[in-house]
Order: structure tokens, then sequence, then C-alpha cells
């Protein structure tokens, strides 16, 4: 495998996957120089493509919403019984089942595999569950991606899933007693949030505080928050009146009180009629520790419930089984920043996976960064140089996780499932998908339409 020498990538860059020989000015995100391995023409004639066929998700509920009392393995299964159904794909066609998840706990160990047999595969169908936090749900994919290029598998079910409104507090003190007159208990959810950075880089505002770091380091006001905010609801219920989302969604059957069911087929999530008046009453989440605080719930991301499957299969294969592939994986990047400024991620991962396939973010025709917060999204157009007409134009155009929610373990896996579908849309070539994730770290990943 050669190598290619490229410059650390700056955080005000103009371009993520700048030209070669183009180096950025300004703090750096790393203090060395990377080398990003290429494959060589015969180790990549040797790789079988990676195709993407029918990328699926269920509908996104709110946090104590629709979904709170459903399981995340309901979700996971659900998700994955859908695809299948929809496919006509065997138990037998299907090598692994690879799910993220990002709460896990012993309600749904392995949750890969518990998919699988929920959703009705045979027992010989293997499943696995893997947490990079919000990444989790696109890693799922990348790995599956793998082991198909790789020859290791032929069909791998991929995605993710979350139940957000189910994640438990907990306590690490009674499993052999305790001598104090109480037992402390911790929110699962809020917890990883503040020692992601592990014991050298401790965060004790959590991922809001980071937001606040990249909103002081780019001087985004609060005013610009909003405004993108209010955007990203606008996009996603025009999405919504449009049926946009109505092909990727596999409905979820709820049970009511009395036994009825209740069949979701919409996000919850997206606020219709919002206005900047509605977000500009909200006070700062942080404001009593930080005066210029300007994050709140109305410029961030919610918490939510969701899950999300695709099949990841070589061309070769899908036509076998008679599937249309939306995509093929073209390329793919991680990369790790400081732990306070996690929301920069997607800077250097970006950077990394164009830049493997001598690509820029110029010749990329949609860019879905998912929204944790405002701040944090704008602060990566800064860094890219994005103009007011890219954003307008080829960025998030159909809402992102401020309007449609972020349950973690399956964001990834429903941005591919939109993203896929507006390349074919609009008979565009090539998008990405890019998130920060918790703990300091970004990942990407480009996609070739394959219905142009």
């Amino acid at each position: 495998m050669s190598e290619q020498v490229v410059p650390a990538v700056d955080n005000r860059a103009t371009r993520a996957g700048y030209s070669s020989g183009q180096v950025a000015t300004g703090p750096s995100i790393g203090p060395f120089t990377r080398r990003i391995p290429h494959l060589s023409s015969r180790q990549a004639h040797s790789m079988h493509d990676a195709v993407i066929c029918e990328p699926v998700r269920t509908p996104v509920g709110g946090f104590g919403g629709v979904f709170k009392d459903v399981p995340v393995t309901t979700l996971a299964g659900t998700v994955v019984r859908g695809l299948v159904e929809r496919t006509g794909i065997a138990a037998t066609d299907v090598d692994d089942v690879i799910f993220g998840q990002g709460y896990a706990n012993g309600e749904a160990a392995a949750i890969g595999r518990i998919a699988a047999l929920d959703a009705g595969l045979d027992v010989s169908v293997p499943g696995i569950q893997l947490d990079r936090r919000c990444g989790s749900g696109l890693q799922a994919i990348i790995y599956a991606a793998m082991q198909v290029q790789t020859g290791m598998s032929d069909l791998v079910i991929a995605g993710g899933a979350e139940s957000m409104s189910g994640t438990e507090f907990y306590s690490t003190d009674m499993r052999w007693g305790t001598k104090r007159p109480s037992v402390e208990f911790h929110d699962r959810l809020a917890k990883p949030r503040t020692n992601s950075g592990g014991v050298n880089f401790p965060v004790e505002g959590g991922m809001i505080e980071t937001a606040e770091n990249l909103r002081r380091e780019y001087s985004i006001t609060r005013d610009e928050q909003d405004r993108y905010a209010v955007r990203s609801h606008e996009r996603a219920v025009h999405a919504q009146d449009s049926g946009y989302f109505d092909d990727e969604t596999i409905p979820v059957s709820v049970p009511g009180r009395r036994g009825e069911q209740t069949v979701v087929t919409q996000d919850e999530h997206p606020r219709r009629g919002i206005q900047l008046s509605d977000l500009a009453a909200l006070r700062p989440i942080r404001g009593r520790v930080d005066p210029e605080a300007t994050v709140t719930a109305g410029n961030a991301c919610g918490q939510n419930d969701a899950g999300a499957a695709a099949i990841v299969t070589t061309a070769a294969n899908a036509e076998r089984l008679g599937l249309r592939p939306f995509a093929k994986l073209v390329s793919w990047g991680v990369a790790g920043v400081e732990p306070n400024r996690m929301g920069i991620g997607p800077v250097p991962a970006v950077a990394k996976a164009l830049s493997r396939v001598d690509l820029s973010l110029d010749d990329i025709d949609l860019i879905e960064v998912n929204e944790a917060f405002a701040a944090q999204v704008l602060a990566c157009a800064k860094a890219w140089g994005l103009s007011a007409q890219d954003i307008e134009e080829r960025f998030n155009v159909n809402g992102s996780g401020i309007s449609l929610g972020h349950p973690v373990g399956a964001t990834g896996g429903r941005i591919l499932a939109n993203l896929l579908r507006e390349l074919d849309r609009r008979q565009a070539r090539y998008g990405i998908e890019t998130m920060c994730i918790g703990g300091g770290q970004g990942i990407a990943a480009v996609f070739e339409n394959l219905r142009r």
C-alpha cells in the first residue's frame, strides 16, 4: 500500500480536501503531518466495489414521544424486517448484521444479533454491535463495506438503532452493597458527554460546552444559530410535505394503552411553522456559567429514537438478487480532534476521505453534516469556506439533526437513506456524509450515485 503525505488539516482551511500543495494558515488541528494510505492500482483492482442497496429507516421519534415505550430492539428488528421484506432477500443471503448503538446496556446486548433474530432471520445469521458514538451508524456501513470489499462477506445488513427515551439511570455502587446512606445514580445519556475525553481531556460542560467553544472561536452569533435552526426545520417540513421521506421510511406499529395499534409513519421532531422569535425567546443552556452563552434547546439537536438499515454487497451479487444499488462507497475517513472542540471533527475527516480519491468539496454535489448544534455546523461551514449559495443549494438540503433529530446509533443510517435518494432525485454524482463525535472525533464517507 502506497502512502501520500498531506499537510496537517487546519481548522480554518478554506477547503477540506484542498488540492495538493495548498497549505492553509492558522491554528492547527493536528500537531504532526499525517500519512494517508492510498491503494495501489493492483490492490484496488483486487478488491470489490461495495454498493449500497435500499437504505431505510424508521420514523424518528421525539424524546419521550411516540416511541417512549418501544424497546430499542423493536426498532432494530422492525427496520431489518422491513428491509428484508422490501428486498425479498433470504436468510441464506445474509452473512452478517452490523449495528451501531451509542447507549447500549444489558437489555440489548450485541444488538446486531438481536435485530437479526427479532427480524425473523435464521439462527445461522450472526450479528455484532459497535460504538463510535454519533458516528456509529455510518461506521457500521463502512465496516460492512470493508467485509464486502475484501471478499470476506457477500452481503451484510448494516445500520444502527437507539432509544434515547429508554436509556436508563444506573448505579455502580450496588454490586457488592454499600455502607453509605444513599446510592448514587448516573444518567447514561449525560455521563458519556462529560467523560468521553478520558481522564486527560475531561469536558465538564459536556457537548454544549464544545459547541460554545466553537461559537467563540469562529465568531458565530446567536442570531446566526437561530436562523440556521429555523432553516433546518423549514427544510425538513418541506421534505415531509413533498414526500421525500416516504420511500425511505419503514412504519412502526406502536401498541396503545387499550391494546390498539397505532402505525407511526412520520418523523415527530420537525416543528411546523417555527418562527425566529420562538427560538430567540429561549434561554441559553449554559447561561448561568457563561454570560456569553448562545446554545439553546432550539438551536441544538434533539435526543431521539429510531432504527436504520441498508444492504451492503457487491454489484454482481446485487444483480443476482435482483437488487438495484443506489450508490457505491468511494472513500471514507475518521479523525481525532481535541475533545473540547469535538464539533470540528468533520473537517479533518472529510479532508482524509476526499484526499484519498483526489476529490475536493467542489466536486461534491450534496453535503450532509449531522447537525449536533447550529454553532458546530456553521463552524464547519466556515472552516470549509462554503458560500451562502453552497449552503442554500447543497448543504443539509432536507434538514438534519436540529429538525429531524439525532438518534445517535441510527443517525448515520438515517442520513444515508435520504442522501442517496436525494442524489437520485437530482441525478447528481457525489454525496458526502459526515458528523462530529463526542470525545473529539469526526467521520466522513463519500458515495457515488449509481442511478445516473
